[in-house]
């Protein structure tokens, strides 16, 4: 199984899981319709990587504020790239069709270590820089629906185990990526940076 790093821990997800159209300015970039409800998709544990991998030409990166669940808290925060074969997933939806193929690949969620976390999660913050130009930004306020909001909708019709993930949705400002490409996500808590990963876009088939 593949693992995240957690303090000096490593950790084995069961799933991650992900919560789609969570930032208004996101929805209205890809045209999409703002939700009724939380829209909720997962990830399998194969799906988790440490490195960033080019994929496909419209392949699309999505940075997000991601939480590491223990007990049935949160008791960690990442920097996570939700990877999305956006073409294929356009005509899955248009088809009505689920969207594992152009969102649950192999190496399609692209995460960070996990800091623990006890502070206020409203404090949160993230920043995605790709060759070093400030691509998103978002805020704990900005979120339509807040991370203990998340966790209990979750866990209404789904079991968290030890060890799983919450990427918690991207805001605005999603894109096509090249190899050779630098990634550097950055969370926040209040001004204060708790965390920061770098990445550089590998290439490999992993489909």
């Amino acid at each position: 199984m593949n693992a995240v790093r957690y303090g000096h821990q490593q950790i084995f997800p069961s799933k991650v899981v992900c919560i789609g159209r969570n930032y208004v300015e996101h929805i209205e970039e890809l045209g999409n319709e703002i939700p009724a409800g939380m829209v909720v998709f997962n990830k399998p544990n194969s799906a988790i990587s440490d490195r960033l991998y080019f994929v496909s030409e419209d392949t699309r990166f999505e940075g997000e504020i991601t939480f590491l669940i223990q007990k049935g808290k949160i008791a960690g925060v990442g920097f996570g790239l939700d990877l999305t074969r956006a073409t294929l997933q356009n005509y899955l939806k248009s088809k009505g069709l689920p969207w594992e193929r152009a969102k649950a690949f192999d190496c399609s969620a692209v995460l960070s270590e996990f800091v623990p976390f006890r502070g206020e999660l409203d404090s949160l913050s993230m920043k995605l820089y790709v060759n070093d130009v400030l691509v998103q930004f978002a805020t704990y306020k900005l979120m339509m629906y807040k991370p203990q909001t998340m966790l209990n909708e979750i866990e209404s019709f789904m079991h968290l185990e030890d060890g799983d993930v919450i990427m918690s949705g991207t805001p605005k400002g999603v894109g096509t990526y090249a190899a050779g490409d630098r990634f550097l996500g950055q969370i926040y808590s209040y001004d204060v940076l708790i965390l920061e990963k770098n990445w550089e876009v590998e290439t490999k088939n992993v489909v």
